[in-house]
């Protein structure tokens, strides 16, 4: 595990960024009746994100960030 340490709020340096727009699009047509429902859905796509790791490497790539270990 290595740990890289990213300025305190730089949207275009953080691949966090990347997910949460990516989830907002996916859910920009639901029509939950409760909350819970679209936190069910949210929770769900992102679990379903966590094992498409050439999606996640896209966010990474997105930021520029040369990420190699020294």
């Amino acid at each position: 595990l290595t740990v890289f340490r990213l300025p305190p709020y730089t949207p275009d340096l953080n691949p966090a960024e990347g997910v949460w727009a990516h989830l907002k699009k996916s859910l920009a047509n639901l029509a939950a009746c409760t909350t819970h429902q679209l936190a069910g859905k949210a929770r769900t796509r992102l679990k379903k994100m966590q094992y498409r790791a050439d999606l996640l490497d896209g966010f990474i790539a997105e930021t520029g960030l040369n990420l190699t270990p020294p």
